[in-house]
């Protein structure tokens, strides 16, 4: 099949795409360096002729309320309709757990908006909820930092590694369209603040963490629930400590 990955040169995108490769697919890495722009519809129809799946990994430059709902709205209702033109059978799009839980959130409110076009366009559809990368971890501890402390909500999160989304979003886009959501975790639930103390330690990073229940994470505060799932997710096989062990990027 020919499939085309909308922020295909990205963390997720690249690892889906090799996955998907080695199954004997061709696959379109599509992003704004390889020619195809979402927002301004620049080779969007082209990248889309012939395809039969489309996974949309396309994340907004700009985490400002405004311009974050703008990206996601414009880059849904432009794929939808190239999709609709180009004949695409199943749309695939990544989203977040508790994405509807966090309305204080500019982030997840675009999001949302973005679901919702998905669920409105007629075209057959399946939005993968994921929990936080574990790639992410350096930047939560950095945007919380204040002085040498950071403050972090002691809600539960339940982290997962990259390679585990990429598997779960190339077993997706070989199985057929189910109109709903699946959802995908790490397999350890742990507090926040305490995730955050074992990257920082094991980096060797003196900083302290303090669980702070009003610290914000996306403009929100969260509860114990915000974050995870208990609707029996797909649950990844790397641990924390076997993801920081072979990663490059913590």
């Amino acid at each position: 099949m020919k499939i085309v990955i909308i922020g295909g040169t990205g963390l997720i995108g690249s690892k889906t795409a090799d996955r998907l490769r080695k199954q004997g697919h061709e696959v379109i890495a599509a992003a704004p360096n390889t020619g195809v722009n979402t927002i301004t519809g620049e080779g969007l129809a082209e990248a889309l002729a012939g395809a039969s799946i489309v996974i949309d990994l396309a994340n907004s430059p700009s985490f400002e309320d405004k311009a974050v709902l703008e990206f996601f709205e414009t880059s849904g209702r432009n794929l939808a309709a190239a999709e609709k033109a180009a004949g695409v059978k199943h749309h695939i799009a990544l989203s977040i757990i508790g994405v509807d839980r966090l309305p204080d959130s500019g982030y997840m409110r675009a999001k949302v908006a973005q679901e919702k076009i998905i669920r409105e366009s007629g075209i057959p559809y399946t939005i993968v909820h994921s929990t936080q990368f574990m790639e992410f971890l350096g930047g939560i501890a950095q945007s919380s930092t204040v002085g040498d402390t950071v403050h972090l909500s002691p809600a539960y999160v339940q982290p997962i590694a990259s390679d585990d989304v990429a598997d779960n979003m190339a077993a997706v886009a070989t199985a057929a369209p189910i109109n709903g959501i699946v959802e995908i975790s790490g397999p350890e639930r742990v507090r926040l603040n305490e995730l955050v103390g074992r990257f920082l330690k094991a980096k060797g990073d003196a900083r302290k963490v303090e669980a702070d229940p009003e610290a914000r994470y996306f403009g929100a505060k969260l509860e114990d629930g915000s974050l995870v799932s208990n609707n029996n997710p797909r649950l990844g096989r790397i641990t924390f400590e076997q993801w920081f062990a072979t990663s490059t990027r913590n």
